[in-house]
């Protein structure tokens, strides 16, 4: 009998112990839920959010020159781009990162395209393969080498291409819109989101920039720190 008394014992026991640790799982849930959630909407943990104040860089361009913000005293802001040689996304909106120096540029929002990937990592995209495809293709905007790594994470790109806008306000370069060029790397063609367009649109009408965030679709960065 007494057996029978302690086993029922050691069994409740068992029981409450589980009860218990199902009673936590909700919270690891939820914080997988978190992470997850984190990673779709690849929220950098560090880098620029919108209304942040962008400081300036000096970095080398494909004319041999170092090239900053402050190079350009008139702008009214910046098309600040990550991208890169190799990148198939990339590629694909070549000709729409010259499209967009080549109608803003003049109103005062000229494009200045930095390359953040290791270079030890992607040889195609060194400083002297950035110069023959300037040339080739008739860049229009400087094109500079984050040849240290330490802008990239600074602004938080993650990928190639990567837009960040700024806007001039009492002479602080001021984060206005983070993301994706517009909604269809595919085909130029078939565009309904013209996200770049309609950020700088709007600050030139001296609005508010409706979408600020979106979605970078592209390349990952290649840093060989993030392996070791």
């Amino acid at each position: 009998m007494k057996n029978t008394i302690l086993a029922i014992l050691i069994f409740a026991l068992a029981s409450c112990t589980n009860s218990t640790s199902t009673s936590e799982d909700p919270i690891a849930q939820e914080d997988s839920t978190t992470e997850v959630k984190s990673e779709k909407a690849e929220t950098p943990v560090k880098g620029y959010t919108i209304g942040d104040e962008a400081t300036d860089f000096s970095l080398p361009s494909t004319n041999g020159k170092a090239v900053s913000l402050a190079d350009y005293p008139d702008a009214k802001g910046f098309i600040v781009t990550f991208t890169c040689n190799h990148c198939p996304y990339a590629v694909a909106y070549e000709q729409r990162i010259m499209d967009l120096d080549a109608t803003y540029a003049s109103l005062g929002y000229p494009v200045i395209a930095i390359s953040p990937n290791d270079t030890t990592v992607v040889p195609e995209d060194g400083l002297s393969s950035m110069r023959t495809r300037a040339e080739e293709k008739g860049y229009t905007f400087p094109y500079l080498l984050d040849e240290t790594q330490d802008i990239y994470p600074q602004y938080g790109a993650t990928k190639t291409p990567h837009i960040f806008i700024l806007n001039k306000e009492e002479g602080k370069n001021i984060v206005k819109y983070i993301g994706a060029i517009d909604n269809n790397y595919e085909d130029a063609t078939d565009v309904t989101e013209r996200y770049v367009e309609d950020a700088v649109n709007a600050l030139l009408a001296g609005n508010e920039v409706g979408i600020t965030e979106t979605k970078a679709i592209g390349c990952s960065i290649k840093d060989k720190r993030k392996t070791k």
